[in-house]
């Protein structure tokens, strides 16, 4: 057993009562405070750098991640300038987890960006984000970006820069993650897939010279907590299921945290074995046991890796 202290974050479930939410979080003594975000999706959505705009001035200590920014739907120089600046507000608190969307077509289709370029418009993102905040004057000539002495004013608090964090499944995603990320973030992961992605990284890291010491490497797994095993099991069963549109009873312990405190506790374990560091928890249950699924989360998982 590992004595490496776990990191735990969660993201807010909803773009309303953002600050009520944030409190409780960070009250429940969660590490981290995660956003995710759409510009349209089938239900409602956030934007991850507003929602976390509004948690940070609720809350004191707690770090903010968005989880994730779909980088490619943005100016590089803009998304650069608002999480330095989200960075500033918060006192440093502020981390980019890094996605390339495309499974809603029709967001990209709006904001005039081609669906296929996701990929090279992310990198050529994170090249302008890696330079300018560490960097003033920054001259940049790349495929979708170009830039002239061009300074940020202030500088993120973080030095050298916020910490960047990759989500993906790809190799792509991974390579990614070696080459600009401090972190990586994988969801719908087992331990065996973690595991291997994690020498992957480690692998590309190395072919690209990147010190890979400090890097963080966690999963994003759905999440149901309950005294009674098989009722946690249902809950999240019946969640992903509807939230998928397949059925998910054979897949939930393939892919997810379900079951009384001592089960999750176990399965937790397995993926720490596999070699993460920190762990994203987001409900996979009814909305009416959000709320005390978080505190068994909290109270009675948490602490056996703290």
């Amino acid at each position: 057993m590992s004595d490496t202290k776990i990191e735990f974050g969660t993201a807010l479930r909803s773009p309303y009562e953002v600050a009520r939410l944030a409190r409780q979080i960070e009250g429940l003594g969660f590490d981290i405070i995660g956003c995710g975000e759409h510009v349209t999706f089938y239900g409602d959505s956030a934007n991850g750098l507003v929602s976390l705009s509004v948690a940070a001035g609720a809350t004191e200590h707690v770090k903010l991640m968005s989880t994730i920014t779909l980088v490619p739907l943005y100016p590089p120089a803009l998304l650069a300038k608002m999480g330095a600046a989200l960075d500033v507000a918060s006192g440093g608190r502020f981390t980019l987890g890094v996605g390339v969307g495309g499974e809603n077509p029709k967001e990209f289709d709006a904001c005039g960006i081609p669906v296929k370029q996701r990929g090279s418009r992310t990198d050529d993102a994170l090249e302008v984000i890696t330079r300018v905040w560490t960097e003033t004057d920054v001259t940049y000539d790349g495929r979708y970006t170009k830039l002239e002495n061009f300074s940020l004013k202030p500088l993120p608090i973080q030095k050298p820069r916020p910490p960047i964090w990759v989500s993906g499944r790809t190799d792509a995603a991974m390579k990614r993650a070696a080459k600009f990320g401090n972190g990586w973030l994988p969801y719908m992961f087992t331990p065996e897939q973690l595991s291997e992605s994690i020498t992957k990284i480690k692998g590309f890291g190395e072919e690209m010279g990147q010190d890979m010491s400090n890097f963080t490497f966690a999963v994003y797994i759905f999440t149901a907590v309950h005294e009674d095993n098989d009722t946690a099991v249902k809950y999240a069963s019946d969640r992903l299921s509807t939230q998928y549109s397949q059925d998910f009873s054979k897949l939930v312990h393939k892919y997810g945290l379900a079951g009384d405190p001592d089960k999750c506790q176990a399965r937790l374990r397995e993926y720490i074995d596999a070699g993460a560091t920190s762990v994203f928890v987001t409900s996979a249950c009814p909305d009416d046991y959000i709320d005390r699924n978080l505190e068994m989360i909290a109270k009675d998982v948490m602490p056996a890796f703290r």
